[in-house]
This record gives C-alpha cells, sequence and structure tokens, in this order.
C-alpha cells in the first residue's frame, strides 16, 4: 500500500493523520489496517478525482450485471432481485475506503476513528451534519439499528458471517457508537467502518408501524446518500436524482464524486439486446465482459465517426477465482481424483485461441493477479513460514489435509506443446478409473453401473460457447453432461438453495481478505442458504487458514497465510479454473470525460463516482 515515508514526521502523522491496530488508542480521521493512511487530516481530496468537474446531465446506464429485472428496492435481503444502484447511491457508511490503497478508510459519516487500546472495541463520532434523506439526523441510534438489523434473521445471511466477530453495537451518546469485539480482529475496525447505514424509519408509517424488514419490496428506502429515487418501472427502468439536500458534498471523501444530476438504468433481457441498444446511442457506456464481443461487435456508424469510443483500463486489482464450480454436496464430487480428472478436460489454449481472441491470462490461484497469491513470485515451493503453517495442520488434521499442498504450487493445465488435449484427457482417464469410473456400454460407469452424469447450471449469458466447449471434452471421456439454461431469477434462487451440480461462479478478489472469507470457504457457511459458500467447502485445515487470515497482524503474516490457504484451495480441485483480463473494457460515449483511473477499482463503480459529461473541446483531467 502507499505509505507516508517522511521519517521526520512519522510520529506526527500517528497523531493526526490516522491510527494503526498498532497505536494508542486515540480518535482519528480515518483507520490503515496496515502502516499509515496515505491522506492526513487535513487533506482535501483523494487524488484520482477531479474536484472541479463539471456537474449536470444524465448518466444512462444498462443493467450491469446478471440481473435481467427487479422486484424490491432493499438490497440486504435475501429473497428477489435489488434494483440497480439502489445500495451504491442511496447508502453510506461510517468509513469510505480509498481507491490507492490497500486496507484504508476514511471517515464518511464518522468524522472520527477510536480503535481501543486492547483491540477489542472501536468507537465512532457521527459527523453532527449527517443526515437521511427525508432530513432526520443520522444518530447512534440508527448505526445500532442497522447493525441488529443486519444481523437479524430478516436480513441475507452473508451479514451475520461477516460480522460473527462482532459482539454488540453500543449507543454511547447522541452521536457516538461503539462496537465490541468477541476477540481480537486486525479487520474488523473497517468491517464496522463499512456497514451500510439506514434510518428505522425506512417503511415506517408515522405511528411506526409497518412491514418487517425482510417484506420492505419498494418503500423508498432512508438512507443518506446523495441520490433519491425519482421514478420507476418495476423490473425495467429505475431513475435517480441528486438529492439537493445531500449533506456530505462539501467533505473531502465526496469531492469530484457523483457528478451527475440524474443516474438512470434501463435493464435488457439479454446481453445482445443490450449491446444492439449501445450503438444504437440508447445508453453511455458499457463494460464488455465478453471477448468475442470486443473484439467483433464493437463496430458501426457510432464507432466510425467517434460518437462511441472503446478503450481499455489497466488496474491492478487481484483476480480473485473464476471457473466452473463443483458442489461439493453432490456425492459424485466427492472423490480427489474424479474433481482433479475434470479440470483435466478444459482446453484453455484453445478457447483462449478460438473464442477469446487471446485476451485472457490463465487463472493460476485463488488470488490471481496478486502478491496474495501463491503462484505470484517465481519459486513454487512454500517459503519457510509457509511450510510451518501447513505443516501443523497437517499434523493437526491428517484426514483433511491435501498432501500436494507442501508440494510445488499446482499450475495451471496446459494444451501447449509438449502437452496436448489428448495427453491430458488420458490422464483424466487414468484418475477417474482410479476412483472407480471405467467406460462400459457406452458411458463412463461405477461398479454398480451407473454412469457418470451431472447438470452444469448456466443463465444463458455469455458462457454458453464456452460450456459447450467443455461439455465435448468431458464427452470424449464418457461422461454425460447435460447443459441446463435458466433464467436469471431461478438461477439465482437455486444458487441460494444450493440446487446445482455444476455452474459457473466468479469470487470477486480483495486486496485485504478477510471475515468474507468466512462466508465464501468456511464449514458453517457451507449449511447456510444463501451464503457464499456455492462450493459447500467444509475444511477444519480451511477453517484453521482463514482464521489465521483474520488475525494477522502484519501484511506479511497475511501473505503467509493467503498463499497457505490458495495452496490447500488449488489443491483441492474444487474449481476448473478459467481466465482473467489485467485491464476493463470500457465502451462509451465521446462525451463522457473521466480522470486517470485508481489502482484498485471496479470499473461500474468508477464509472458511476467520478466519470462526467462535458463538451468535446474540453480536455480530460490527468
Amino acid at each position: 500500500m502507499n505509505r507516508l515515508l517522511l521519517s521526520s514526521l512519522i510520529l506526527s502523522l500517528l497523531f493526526w493523520a490516522g491510527v494503526s491496530m498498532h497505536s494508542v488508542a486515540q480518535a482519528a480521521h480515518g483507520f490503515a489496517q496496515y502502516g499509515d493512511l496515505r491522506y492526513s487530516a487535513n487533506f482535501q481530496r483523494f487524488d484520482y478525482v477531479n474536484p472541479n468537474a463539471p456537474q449536470g446531465g444524465t448518466l444512462q446506464l444498462p443493467n450491469p450485471d446478471r440481473r435481467t429485472s427487479f422486484d424490491k428496492f432493499n438490497p440486504f435481503t435475501l429473497k428477489g432481485v435489488a434494483a440497480p444502484g439502489v445500495a451504491q447511491l442511496m447508502f453510506e457508511s461510517l468509513l469510505i475506503g480509498s481507491a490507492d490503497e490497500v486496507a484504508s478508510a476514511y471517515g464518511l459519516i464518522a468524522e472520527d476513528i477510536t480503535v481501543a487500546k486492547d483491540q477489542m472495541s472501536v468507537t465512532f463520532r457521527l459527523r453532527a451534519e449527517a443526515q437521511f434523506n427525508d432530513g432526520s439526523p443520522v444518530l447512534a441510534k440508527d448505526v445500532k439499528y442497522s447493525f441488529d438489523m443486519l444481523m437479524s434473521k430478516l436480513a441475507a445471511p452473508q451479514y451475520k458471517t461477516i460480522y460473527a466477530d462482532v459482539k454488540q453495537a453500543i449507543v454511547v451518546s447522541e452521536r457516538v457508537i461503539r462496537f465490541d469485539f468477541h476477540r481480537r480482529n486486525e479487520e474488523l475496525p473497517l468491517l464496522v467502518g463499512s456497514l451500510p447505514i439506514f434510518s428505522e424509519k425506512w417503511g415506517k408509517d408515522a405511528n411506526g408501524s409497518g412491514k418487517p424488514f425482510n417484506q420492505l419490496t419498494f418503500e423508498k428506502p432512508i438512507g443518506s446518500g446523495p441520490y433519491l429515487i425519482e421514478k420507476y418501472d418495476i423490473g425495467k427502468s429505475i431513475v435517480f436524482k441528486k438529492n439537493p439536500q445531500y449533506w456530505g458534498s462539501h467533505l473531502p471523501v465526496r469531492k469530484g464524486f457523483f457528478n451527475f444530476e440524474r443516474v438512470a438504468y434501463r435493464l435488457y433481457k439479454d446481453d445482445t439486446a443490450r449491446l444492439e441498444a449501445l450503438k444504437a446511442g440508447e445508453f453511455d457506456t458499457l463494460v464488455e465482459y465478453r471477448a468475442k464481443n470486443w473484439a467483433k461487435s464493437y463496430v458501426g456508424p457510432k464507432f466510425r465517426d467517434g460518437t462511441l469510443k472503446k478503450q481499455y483500463f489497466q488496474h491492478r486489482n487481484g483476480a480473485g477465482m473464476q471457473g466452473f464450480i463443483m458442489n461439493m454436496r453432490r456425492s459424485i464430487f466427492q472423490d480427489e481424483r474424479v474433481r482433479e480428472a475434470l479440470t483435466l478436460a478444459l482446453d484453455f489454449e484453445w478457447m483462449n485461441r478460438q473464442l477469446f481472441y487471446g485476451q485472457y491470462h490463465r487463472i493460476d490461484s485463488y488470488f490471481a493477479n496478486s502478491d496474495l497469491g501463491a503462484s505470484y513470485e517465481s519459486g513454487s515451493l512454500p517459503s519457510a513460514q509457509e511450510k510451518k503453517l501447513l505443516e501443523s495442520l497437517q499434523k493437526t488434521y491428517p484426514q483433511n489435509f491435501p498432501v500436494k499442498a507442501l508440494g510445488p504450487m499446482l499450475k495451471p493445465v496446459s494444451t501447449a506443446d509438449p502437452s496436448s488435449l489428448r495427453k491430458n484427457l488420458r490422464q483424466a482417464r487414468e484418475l477417474l478409473a482410479k476412483a472407480g469410473w471405467v467406460y462400459k456400454d457406452g458411458a463412463l460407469r461405477n461398479a454398480q453401473g451407473q454412469p457418470f452424469e451431472f447438470e452444469i447450471m448456466d443463465d444463458g449469458g455469455a458462457m454458453v460457447r464456452v460450456v459447450a466447449a467443455y461439455v465435448r471434452n468431458l464427452e470424449k471421456l464418457g461422461v454425460r453432461v447435460q447443459i441446463r439454461t435458466t433464467d436469471y431469477a431461478l438461477y439465482q434462487k437455486r444458487l441460494e438453495d444450493f440446487d446445482f451440480d455444476m455452474t459457473t461462479m466468479k469470487f470477486s478478489d480483495s486486496q485485504s481478505p478477510g471475515n468474507e472469507l468466512w462466508d465464501r470457504y468456511g464449514s458453517q457457511a457451507a449449511s447456510t442458504k444463501g451464503s457464499d459458500n456455492i462450493i459447500g467447502v467444509k475444511s477444519p485445515v480451511v477453517d484453521a487458514l482463514i482464521a489465521q487470515i483474520v488475525k494477522a497482524s502484519t501484511r506479511k503474516d497475511l501473505v503467509t497465510a493467503t498463499r497457505a490457504l490458495d495452496r490447500v484451495l488449488t489443491h483441492s480441485y474444487y474449481v476448473v479454473p478459467h481466465w482473467y483480463s489485467p485491464s476493463h473494457r470500457v465502451a462509451y460515449k465521446s462525451d463522457l470525460a473521466f480522470p486517470e483511473p485508481p489502482s484498485y477499482y471496479q470499473a461500474e463503480s468508477w464509472i458511476l463516482g467520478t466519470w462526467w459529461r462535458q463538451p468535446s473541446s474540453q480536455k480530460r483531467v490527468k
């Protein structure tokens, strides 16, 4: 992460610029999990925004992800699909992260933060001017209400997992809130600082009665964010208008952000319709995730005359893991040899050449494109620190430890010379035979004569061609695969219920992973419907490594633990790894302008937060 390096100022910066987990208890304007904050207490803005960006106009956007409809505004409950933009534009948190630092955040609703000397609590003092969009002040009781509600059964279950180490929220005074912890956890000040805050009046009438939280659908949210819902057409479109009484425009953490008067989303039924709508000028910008589209379809009159532009934007984001996810709750995937065999059937080189036009790199880690991954450095063997950690877990949990994790990091399956698809499939067939599956009577069968068959679930998006290519190779092994295509709403419901055999999933990465890993790979989450543990990982080894990550007090300790976890997950063959791109592909209208992008960002949120519209004669700010 970026740090303030002048040694003569270190002492004063610790007092004035921020608080780290190892400083004494004191109020500060921000929090850095590791090292010091980049921005001092009197900073005027983040470096990656244009504080003089022209204001006004409407940013027209399409559906930003797989959702093709919506049936509620509430983004915090499990049932249903929330309208795009609500979470980003209407809700705020105590702290807001910096996009050019790792694990650092600054006061938004909170004007200062104090971490206790024993690291068992954190206290926030709220800004006197902070207010909700109904004009009422944001008070400590609202923060407590938000926390308690998200930890209740009425909210989506992942919040209970993410905030599991938070014991309680205590109202100290009208504008002071304290969070007590069950145990020391280096990440907790950032986690509670990112808690979305909303008013308990949301969905209530003047008498205080109303629907339970999990039944709120189209009741307009009462949050403190910069926009209000102006109008909507259920499932089809929604328009946000900037709140003229927005309280936070003067804050350094808000300078240069949210430059449009309106933000409008229109939802399209499929990728083809969305792309054609862009070329017809129906909306302003589109982030493209399909390599074929980018290579072949971003053409036409508006691209030729310069009305539309297409551009790569580099980033330093960790790539995370994307791949064909095997549901470990299915008996067919219980044998590790079977899972390894299925990874050998993917021909990335052919796909990259024939389907992706050479635009992708192969994923080789659960923390790909990041120093957190075991494959980041040239030496593939565990470091001395990693080896010590892994050997202790092997001794404690010998039945659950993948022995290969102590050896070289697993390299992605390749069909490049001297390997080949034929050679890889031959190796896969040998593994399957050792697991009791042999080819007989036109199919791969076990000793009972049952065929090896499963279903790959897809929502009919960009992965159809990829799935088909993978299935062709599986069929050469005698594996019977049915491709099940469904609409997004049903797809999401089946994922929440863990009702699938195999599907495609992307687990986004963080520059500083922590408690979210419990929800993604923790044993308890594997049995909690709606959790992020889609795979169904239940491993005491994985649980112990997540605990090490969560309690890491230095960046070095964090890297050691994440690399050890990477080795264990990778050598467990839960996923058939896919690919990633080190840049965002964005098409946009030429009258849109933008600042230089930061180090770590998602394209959609960067566009939404920092872009603006101006005459084409004006230059972009760098």
